[in-house]
Formats: C-alpha cells, sequence, structure tokens
C-alpha cells in the first residue's frame, strides 16, 4: 500500500476581505481544509475531498455560497455551484437553485448519477441543471431541502436591504442617458467591494487524480434566474489528469464578476497554459492576456477575476528506489481584485495554511494583478 500523500487548496473568494474579519475569513479555509483531508486520510478520491471542502465553505456565514448568500432582486437566494472530475473528465453543476443547503452536495450526485451510464430508455443523463428542475431533482435523490428564509442570515439580509436603497436612490436621480452609465459603474463599484466571493477548491489525491469544484450565490441584487460563472463548464472550474497529451495533471478554480469569467472561459483558458514550463509565467501570461486584456471583454473598464490553480507531476528527482514513489505539486493563485482569501495544506502538514493575498499598494482593481504560490513535493512509501 502507498503511505498518505494530497494536497488541497481553497479559497473563500475573490474580492474584498476588510481587516476586521481576516480571522472569520481564514478560520472557515482553515477548517474546510481539514475537513478535506480527514477525507483524504479517510481514503477518499479527489472528488469526494473537494465536495467536502465546499460544504464547510457553503455553511459558514462569511461566504457568498450556501448559508448567507447574496440575495436578488427579489429578495431570494439563488445559487450556482460544480464539480469536475480529473479522472473521468466527468462534470456536474446546478444553476439558479434555492432552497438547497449544499449546492454542491447536488453538482456531485449529477456526476456521480452520469458515472452510471444511461438511464431507462437509453437516455442521457443530465450533467446540468437550473432553477426548480434542479431543486425538484435534487430532492428525489435523496438531497433535504432547506428552507430559502433560513439560508439569509443578518449579514446577507441587512446587505439586501442597504443595496435595494441605493438602487431606489439611483433611479430616483436617473435623469436622462447619460446617468444610465453612472449607475451601472455604481452596481459594479457595489459588486467589486466584497460580494464576488465564490468560494472553491483544488485537490489531488494520493493515487495522483485531480478534482475542482466551486459554488456562489452570485452578484448581490442579481436578476432572478442569473447563473454564473461557477456553473458553466469550463468557466467555474476545471480538472484534468496527466495523459499523452498533457505532462500535467491540472485543476483550477475561479471567482469574480460571472459574466467576465464566462466570456473568458478562464478556467479552462489557466488549465491549458499550466502545460507550459514554466507555471508562475504561464498563469501570469493567461491572466493578462486571456483575461484582464481579453478581446472577449474590451468594453469593460475592470475585469475581476481570481483563480487557484493546482498542477502535479511524478517527481523525475525522486530517490532511484522502487519503493519510493513522489508527486511534486505547484500551487498558485492569482487575481484582479483587491484581495483573494486561501488555504492550503499536504498530507506532511498538521494544519492548514491561510493567506489574505493583495493587489500590490497603488494598484487599480480590474486593471492589475496579484500572483503567489509554492511547491511541494509529496513523498510515499510503496509496502
Amino acid at each position: 500500500c502507498l503511505t498518505q500523500r494530497f494536497f488541497l487548496s481553497l479559497f473563500s473568494g475573490a474580492g474584498y476581505h476588510s481587516e476586521s474579519k481576516a480571522k472569520e475569513y481564514k478560520h472557515v479555509c482553515k477548517r474546510a481544509c481539514q475537513r478535506a483531508v480527514d477525507q483524504l486520510k479517510a481514503g477518499a478520491l479527489a472528488v469526494e475531498a473537494v465536495a467536502a471542502a465546499l460544504v464547510e465553505l457553503e455553511d459558514s456565514p462569511f461566504t457568498n455560497a450556501g448559508m448567507g448568500s447574496n440575495l436578488n432582486l427579489s429578495g431570494e437566494i439563488e445559487c450556482d455551484a460544480s464539480i469536475m472530475d480529473g479522472k473521468s473528465l466527468h462534470y456536474g453543476a446546478v444553476g439558479s437553485i434555492s432552497g438547497i443547503k449544499n449546492p454542491v452536495l447536488v453538482a456531485n450526485r449529477l456526476l456521480s448519477e452520469a458515472q452510471k451510464g444511461k438511464l431507462s430508455a437509453g437516455r442521457i443523463p443530465p450533467c446540468f441543471l437550473v432553477g426548480r428542475g434542479a431543486h425538484d431533482w435534487a430532492v428525489s435523490h435523496g438531497i433535504p431541502p432547506c428552507l430559502s428564509e433560513k439560508m439569509a442570515t443578518k449579514f446577507s439580509l441587512s446587505a439586501y436591504k442597504r443595496n435595494k436603497r441605493k438602487m431606489e436612490l439611483a433611479e430616483k436621480m436617473d435623469t436622462g442617458h447619460n446617468q444610465t452609465k453612472k449607475r451601472r459603474q455604481s452596481s459594479e463599484n457595489e459588486n467589486g467591494s466584497g460580494c464576488l466571493d465564490t468560494v472553491g477548491a483544488v485537490v489531488v489525491d494520493l493515487e495522483g487524480n485531480v478534482a475542482a469544484a466551486v459554488s456562489s450565490g452570485g452578484l448581490a441584487m442579481k436578476h432572478s434566474g442569473r447563473v454564473g460563472q461557477a456553473a458553466h463548464y469550463g468557466c467555474g472550474c476545471w480538472a484534468e489528469n496527466a495523459c499523452n497529451m498533457n505532462p500535467y495533471s491540472t485543476a483550477v478554480s475561479t471567482s469574480g464578476c460571472g459574466e467576465h469569467l464566462i466570456r473568458t472561459m478562464l478556467a479552462r483558458e489557466c488549465s491549458a497554459a499550466m502545460q507550459s514550463e514554466d507555471a508562475h509565467q504561464a498563469l501570469l501570461e493567461a491572466m493578462q492576456n486571456k483575461f484582464i486584456s481579453s478581446p472577449f471583454l474590451a468594453s469593460e473598464d475592470r475585469v475581476l477575476g481570481g483563480v487557484i490553480v493546482l498542477r502535479c507531476c511524478r517527481c523525475v528527482e525522486a530517490p532511484p528506489s522502487q519503493n519510493i514513489q513522489g508527486i511534486l505539486v505547484e500551487f498558485l493563485w492569482s487575481h484582479t481584485t483587491e484581495s483573494m482569501c486561501v488555504g492550503y495544506m499536504s498530507a506532511q502538514d498538521s494544519k492548514a495554511k491561510t493567506h489574505i493575498s493583495r493587489l500590490p499598494p497603488g494598484t487599480v482593481p480590474g486593471q492589475s494583478l496579484a500572483i503567489e504560490g509554492g511547491v511541494c513535493r509529496l513523498m510515499s512509501v510503496v509496502e
């Protein structure tokens, strides 16, 4: 058997994280890391561990996912989530789902059900469900419903009332065509100051399989039925084991303004970039060329988003022994938002490490980026 080796990285959102709440953001990241590690130590695969991490993040009132999510224009909570398994390349997602405490569990169940093969009469199983259909499918598959009013917190309700007053005031001040653009920019600024907290995680398990997942309550005051990047294929998350064409296994999760991330398919773009030799340079160029300077976002004043990236391969410098196996893991994060809270942990760590990454002083959110990361070698002995 193999001694345990695994690594995971996660984030509680790209947006704005105040110093006064820094401890809470870091604490929830530590709890999520520990929950996933406990699963991995018990023999869980990457896709199961990444879902466990997101359940912990969804249950926190400090994140914009699951409990305490942003409310939409109608004062309701509608969530998006997706998950991808790098081994099977299967994907599951839900969009604009209400009345479910942990949307990632529905996405994960869609993934696992699809892996079972075709339904009766040769029907193709769904991988992406939205709205009432997603809710009913979840309940029929044993996932308990949760009253929507119980998912709102004091913080999310007060934020909704505050944003609603601002919108009403802005509409009263709207006296002409020129004011429309100003109102839109004002709304974007509000959304950019702490309401973009999609949560996500990436994992490599003891067998070297990777997985990624994301979950989000979406933009504050969004239109009912709006689906963000957290549910879209190739936009919210991506995971792909190494194969003949790709020397590296990669897992990516994104956070930020969903419309920007959808139009650039940032998760898949970053995954493809990670096949280059220099991971740091590849991510820097992907964020700059495929996101900030993307022709698909040329009309945007500020391009808001963040990513965590994990890539791994067999260690070529491992000791020349048939009893020793190693995986080299590189983990990076980058963001154009004011800040991004991340956590990470490996099999060798007794506790998770957390960090709130911030843009360099004097830089403009949406027009510049921060990038950080590290390297971890996971060695194991074949007994």
